[in-house]
């Protein structure tokens, strides 16, 4: 895979699935198979993030480095950035949000899925735990999918906490594709393409990258 592929900084691998959201092109006959059976079960499954880009992810990890958008702790709280450490505060975005480059949603194969006729009216959908948990709106599909969508080749790599990155009900990847992309995504390359662009904290970033590439980028669920 091209190591712009893997960055985000193309879209040549991506086909368009509708409402303008991008997803790899090998992956989409097995979403759209996916989509169809939860449709049969009665789930409107649908695409809230699928590809982004390079300079998406780092808008995101910019404005939080930098406190323009609200970051959070594990227990879903608002933190205050600036009674951490620059490591500290690393470390607690990294808990929600990829290094620009590393993001597996870069790869087309890693979507944030919900169901919109779900979502109760006027409330905007959040991407927490609680909405796909417990008494959550959409736990009848969380539950369903936990039980199907092996069946398609798709899994969470972020089904449970395992000390690097938030759990992620929302967040599933088409393994066949995903696996392949994150052996090739390799520290060195991540490094390069952090030096070469305006990534605020990059020092501090290149600094920790071995840490952040094992407990962060590697540390995931598997099929």
């Amino acid at each position: 895979m091209l190591a712009q592929q893997l960055t985000g900084q193309v879209t040549s691998h991506l086909t368009e699935t509708g409402n303008g959201i991008l997803i790899h092109r090998d992956a989409a006959a097995d979403f759209c198979a996916l989509q169809q059976a939860a449709g049969l079960a009665g789930f409107n499954l649908q695409i809230a993030s699928g590809f982004r880009s390079f300079e998406r992810q780092q808008a995101i990890w910019n404005n939080k480095y930098s406190a323009k958008t609200a970051v959070l702790d594990q227990n879903e709280q608002f933190l205050n950035l600036a009674a951490l450490s620059e490591l500290e505060k690393l470390l607690a975005i990294l808990h929600w949000s990829a290094l620009p480059g590393a993001s597996r949603h870069h790869w087309g194969t890693d979507f944030d899925i919900y169901d919109p006729d779900l979502l109760p009216a006027e409330q905007s959908l959040q991407l927490t735990v609680s909405e796909y948990e417990n008494n959550g709106y959409f736990h009848e599909l969380n539950a369903w999918l936990s039980e199907n969508m092996h069946l398609f080749g798709f899994y969470r790599p972020y089904q449970n906490y395992q000390g690097g990155v938030a759990a992620e009900p929302w967040h599933i990847s088409y393994y066949p594709i995903a696996e392949k992309a994150l052996k090739q995504l390799d520290l060195h390359l991540i490094e390069d393409t952090i030096i070469n662009n305006n990534v605020l904290g990059k020092s501090l970033i290149c600094q920790q990258l071995p840490m952040i590439y094992k407990q962060f980028i590697c540390n995931v669920n598997q099929l």
